[in-house]
């Protein structure tokens, strides 16, 4: 990851609340520049231009998300299934609020210009390129039967990521026990949905 020094690291760091606060459009480098406590000549001297300014911010903060994401989903490769989910589960659950930002931003980009879907589709694509991985081992360990990892990663990216996520994005309070959710997710994954003979 590029570093900055700490000038540009208070201008990335304003523009990125701006931007949650406010959008692009409402971004302007006047507000960025008295938000970091820095003349708006010292963001063109450093970034050009506020696309610039824009682009790179996004950059750094999806790189932070995708460590983070990468550092969830990572695995050795002993863990059951049950752990392995569990702990991801939980490593979401357990994401900043500026990690959720990151991916609020993202997904504001998206619904302002449906052409922009790079941050939400790197955020999408670790996830599902670890879980297939993961699920790739474990059926050449016998762990569970032939089938399609692909498609078991997006079954699982809907339940792990995108109902907890979603929920923190729309600031729902989780009503729910998050222990207990958990469990019955990987029970009805495990278990199915047809009754018990």
């Amino acid at each position: 990851m590029k570093e900055f020094n700490s000038t540009d690291m208070k201008i990335i760091m304003a523009t990125f609340e701006i931007l949650q606060d406010e959008g692009f459009a409402k971004a302007t480098t006047k507000k960025i520049a008295a938000k970091a406590g820095v003349n708006e000549v010292t963001i063109f001297r450093n970034f050009k231009n506020k696309n610039n300014l824009v682009e790179t911010t996004k950059d750094y903060y999806r790189q932070v998300l995708i460590q983070k994401l990468n550092d969830i989903f990572n695995f050795a490769g002993d863990e059951t299934i049950e752990e392995y989910l569990k702990i991801s589960f939980f490593g979401v659950l357990n994401l900043s609020e500026e990690d959720i930002s990151v991916i609020r931003v993202a997904m504001e980009e998206v619904r302002e210009d449906p052409e922009k879907k790079v941050l939400v589709s790197d955020i999408t694509d670790v996830i599902l390129n670890k879980l297939e991985e993961f699920f790739k081992l474990k059926i050449e360990q016998g762990t569970i039967r032939e089938v399609n990892p692909k498609s078991l990663a997006i079954m699982c990216f809907g339940m792990l990521f995108q109902s907890v996520i979603l929920w923190k994005i729309y600031n729902h309070d989780l009503e729910f026990e998050t222990n207990y959710y958990a469990d019955d997710l990987l029970n009805i994954m495990f278990e199915g949905l047809n009754p018990k003979d």
